[in-house]
């Protein structure tokens, strides 16, 4: 009965709205804290360095940007031609005191990572502790020193 009750141009009616059958862009991203830097890694399969913009206005960091495709498929006398474009756009609010000429980003087999340098306020400092009797010799170095 299911094959009975299927319409294979059920969805390309004149009727239909034009984004009923649309599938939206989304592409998968990570964002990662290390000492030093935030990092973004985008996955954008299919685009290439000139279909991606980035951009930084104020403490915005902005990735943005679109893809076609089109896939043709020959077939004992028939034709298949499928087409789909989509664009998008993330937006990430940095810390203040990010530089942004020092933020970095590099494109590679379909995969877009940026690093964010943190400003040097929010990186972590390592205290040094001492122990027994090297408080009376770091507070002598300290004298001597002073």
């Amino acid at each position: 009965m299911a094959l009975i009750r299927w319409e294979p141009f059920g969805g390309a009616t004149a009727t239909a709205p034009a984004t009923s059958n649309r599938r939206r862009f989304v592409p998968a991203i990570d964002v990662a804290e290390r000492d030093d830097a935030y990092v973004i890694h985008a996955d954008l399969p299919g685009l290439d360095r000139d279909d991606v913009d980035l951009s930084l206005e104020g403490r915005v960091l902005t990735l943005s940007g679109s893809r076609t495709h089109e896939s043709e498929t020959t077939k004992d006398g028939w034709v298949r031609v499928e087409r789909s474009s989509g664009s998008f756009r993330r937006a990430f609010t940095l810390p203040e005191g990010v530089e942004g000429d020092k933020i970095a980003a590099t494109f590679d087999k379909g995969v877009l990572e940026v690093v964010v340098p943190k400003p040097a306020s929010r990186q972590p400092h390592k205290v040094q502790i001492t122990v027994g009797t090297d408080i009376e010799d770091t507070a002598a170095e300290q004298a001597a020193t002073s």
